[in-house]
């Protein structure tokens, strides 16, 4: 990978709110966003993480967003808002790198509920039939804010944010896009309680899920102070590992921190914080055990998944925002460490640089 990358802008939506301001002071406060809902359908449990008073058409508008679904929603707002305060660098030369697990699985279960349900087959909605194809989402990013670069939706369970980070350095090193536009989406809904409890847990003291969509604005550093940006941070590395057989997930995601360090000419010593992810189930007993056998030391940030709910596909990019937002003035030029795993074995990690 060419690198460094820096991160010259990033926004967020969140259970702390719209915006990336609520986000900071949400993580910076430590209270959780996680409460109870409210739902015509029974939930298998009854809080969640949901972004609060999130309306698609108060937030966007009436016009083009009667079909759209949540997850759509969330992400049209939240790259709307990081264009905003980057004075719109869209155009041909920006592109969209937008991580989701499956994109909105409402739209899909009640679009083949209503095929099986109505008089005929075919007396289904098609105006909502493009919210049950997986890259709906950047899709509409793009057509709504005018991203005519390259466009893509990358799906990994929780380590999705992180493999968005690494197919967006791609995209920058072959030359296919100077900009790029790159995090990740996930929607609450009863559909997508049920289906994780019924997948993954069956367990009253698994971790309420969460929803919201974080995104980051990458260029290569110069150009980011050519135009006056800031540049958050730099991503120095990236390294992704499986843990299959006897290799277990904290001796990959060890492996993974060190070759990362390694790759970018740091030492251990040089890293002030680890973003974790803080599951509840035994990765995060791995997740712990990797931390303390390479990071002893350093500082270990509180899990944000504790505040917002397991927000599955955009869980890293919230651990990204939160590293960000835990950032002060006296961590400049140190470094940090993002660290996910996925259930299915996928192992991550980021080494990042702080501006």
């Amino acid at each position: 990978m060419k690198y460094p990358l820096a991160i010259s802008g990033w926004s967020a939506v969140s259970p702390f709110g719209i915006g990336p301001a609520a986000f900071t002071a949400g993580v910076r406060r430590g209270v959780s966003a996680v409460a109870p809902v409210s739902q015509e359908s029974r939930l298998p449990t009854p809080e969640a993480g949901v972004v609060p008073d999130f309306d698609i058409r108060g937030v966007l508008g009436l016009k083009n967003t009667r079909s759209m679904d949540r997850a759509t929603g969330i992400a049209v707002a939240t790259v709307g808002m990081l264009l905003e305060q980057t004075d719109r660098v869209g155009g041909d030369g920006v592109g969209l790198v937008l991580g989701t697990n499956t994109g909105s699985v409402k739209s899909m279960m009640d679009f083949t509920r209503d095929s099986l349900t109505q008089d005929k087959p075919y007396f289904v909605d098609p105006a909502r039939f493009p919210n049950t194809v997986m890259n709906c989402a950047s899709g509409q990013c793009a057509i709504w804010h005018g991203l005519r670069g390259p466009n893509s939706t990358i799906a990994g369970g929780h380590v999705t944010g992180l493999l968005a980070l690494q197919y967006a350095a791609r995209l920058h090193r072959c030359g296919h896009a100077g900009t790029i536009l790159c995090g990740a989406v996930e929607e609450f809904s009863a559909q997508r309680a049920w289906l994780e409890w019924l997948a993954h847990t069956g367990d009253a003291a698994a971790q309420p899920l969460g929803e919201g969509c974080a995104v980051f604005l990458l260029e290569a550093p110069d150009t980011a102070r050519e135009h006056g940006r800031t540049v958050h941070a730099e991503i120095l590395s990236l390294e992704f590992g499986v843990a299959v057989a006897e290799h277990s997930a904290a001796d990959v995601l060890a492996r993974c921190v060190r070759t990362a360090i390694a790759a970018a000419g740091a030492s251990a010593s040089d890293v002030w914080a680890v973003a974790p992810a803080g599951y509840v189930d035994d990765r995060g007993d791995a997740e712990r055990a990797a931390i303390g056998a390479v990071l002893d030391g350093c500082e270990v940030l509180p899990a944000v998944s504790a505040l917002t709910g397991d927000t599955s596909a955009a869980s890293a990019t919230f651990q990204l925002a939160a590293l960000l937002a835990h950032a002060e003035g006296g961590t400049a030029g140190r470094h940090g460490v993002i660290t996910s795993i996925d259930r299915e074995g996928l192992v991550g990690c980021a080494l990042l640089r702080l501006g």
